[in-house]
């Protein structure tokens, strides 16, 4: 099973894709759609566009995005979750159900603390994935999300089979 982990943002919008076989997880590639142009509207096509010939050419079974996080600027939050529909409607386009994860859920799956720190999470991904070549702190951070959610897919299919 190949599963995409997708980091939204407005200007690098992070993605990796995962191979999953039983309780083993390696790297298949990563990178980070990016959009400079002034517009929302145009970045949001360019990140469309970007993501949609991701999804082409690696064609994942699973998909899992980052929830959104509400701070201060709830106009930048607003525009970050415009990015985030994006992220959600490709994969929902192909037909498959997207995994949602709060950034502390995430963390907690990938170092085992909620709260930490970004370098930590990219140090875990690295251990997790060995010799994977990192296009970024957002390719990092979508790896993260992609192992997040294959284990929480590993541990749901675990528990299917315990009870039937």
């Amino acid at each position: 099973m190949r599963v995409l982990g997708i980091d939204p943002g407005l200007v690098n919008m992070g993605w990796g894709v995962i191979a999953v076989d039983g309780s083993r997880i390696r790297h298949v590639a990563n990178g980070i759609v990016r959009s400079q142009r002034k517009e929302l509207a145009d970045r949001l096509a360019d990140l469309y566009r970007g993501l949609t010939e991701v999804f082409a050419a690696h064609l994942p079974d699973a998909a899992a995005v980052e929830q959104t996080f509400v701070n201060k600027d709830a106009v930048g939050t607003l525009k970050l979750g415009q990015a985030r529909g994006i992220a959600l409607l490709v994969p929902a386009q192909a037909g498959l159900s997207v995994g949602e994860y709060a950034p502390n859920a995430v963390k907690k799956a990938i170092v085992g603390v909620g709260h930490a720190q970004k370098q930590q999470v990219e140090h875990m991904v690295r251990f997790t994935l060995p010799g994977v070549e990192l296009a970024g702190p957002d390719a990092a951070d979508a790896l993260a999300i992609a192992i997040c959610h294959a284990r929480h897919l590993q541990s749901r299919t675990l528990r299917i089979k315990v009870v039937a």
